[in-house]
C-alpha cells in the first residue's frame, strides 16, 4: 500500500550527493533533485545530531518556497565526529591527511541529520552509527587520497570505497547511513509522514 500512496506525492531530494540519489533510487523510490547551497558550519556549542539535524534542515528551507500542496522535500546532511571535534570536507590533500590520520586506529561517529519537509509539516531526526577503523599507514593514506580524491566526502573517506575495504573493522549501526543516508529510515518516516496526512 505504501508503494502507492507515495506515488501520488512527488518527492524532492535537496542534495547533490551522488551517493544520497543512488541509495534512494535503490530503495525504489521517485524523485527530483533540486540542488540546495549553504554554508556547512555548525552552530556554535551544538552537539553532534543537533548539528546534523540543523544542516539538515536549513537546506530543506532552501527549497520550500518552491514546493507545493503534494511535494515531499527530503534533505541530509552527514558529519563525522572524530576525537572531540567535526570533520568535515578536506579543503585539500592536507586536509583529508589529517582527517584520515585522526580516524586511523580509532572509533568515531558518522552522524545524518534528516529533514523531511511538507508545506505543512516537519519530520527531523538523526541517525549515528559508530565505526572503527584498523592503523593506516601513511601510504595507504596517500594512495587513497591520490586515487579517490575524496573532497566531496565528510571525513575525507567513503566507506564503500578501497579505504573502507580495506581499513575498516566494525560497524555498530547502519551502514547506509555511513555512505551519507540511512535509508531504511527515510523509508519508514515517509510511511509515517503519509498515514499522519490521511
Amino acid at each position: 500500500m505504501f508503494r502507492e500512496d507515495i506515488s501520488r506525492y512527488r518527492l524532492i531530494l535537496a542534495s547533490r550527493s551522488p551517493r544520497r540519489k543512488q541509495l534512494l533510487a535503490d530503495a525504489g523510490l521517485e524523485f527530483e533533485v533540486i540542488v540546495t547551497d549553504i554554508p556547512e558550519e555548525p552552530p556554535a556549542g551544538a552537539g553532534g545530531e543537533e548539528t546534523a539535524i540543523f544542516l539538515a534542515r536549513e537546506k530543506a528551507n532552501m527549497v520550500k518556497p518552491v514546493i507545493k500542496d503534494r511535494d515531499i522535500v527530503i534533505s541530509a546532511d552527514t558529519i563525522v565526529f572524530c576525537s572531540g571535534s567535526f570533520l568535515g570536507k578536506p579543503a585539500d590533500e592536507q586536509e583529508a591527511f589529517a582527517m584520515l590520520s585522526c580516524i586511523s586506529g580509532k572509533t568515531h561517529e558518522v552522524i545524518t541529520g534528516v529533514c523531511l519537509l511538507t508545506l505543512h509539516s516537519e519530520r527531523t531526526f538523526a541517525e549515528t552509527t559508530r565505526v572503527t577503523f584498523d592503523n593506516l599507514s601513511d601510504e595507504e593514506i596517500y594512495y587513497y587520497i591520490n586515487e579517490y580524491k575524496p573532497y566531496d566526502k565528510a571525513g575525507a573517506y567513503g566507506i564503500q570505497e578501497w579505504i573502507g575495504y580495506i581499513g575498516c573493522s566494525r560497524i555498530e549501526g547502519s551502514y547506509f547511513n555511513v555512505m551519507g543516508l540511512p535509508v531504511h529510515r527515510v523509508y519508514r518516516e515517509l510511511e509515517g509522514l503519509i498515514d499522519d496526512r490521511r
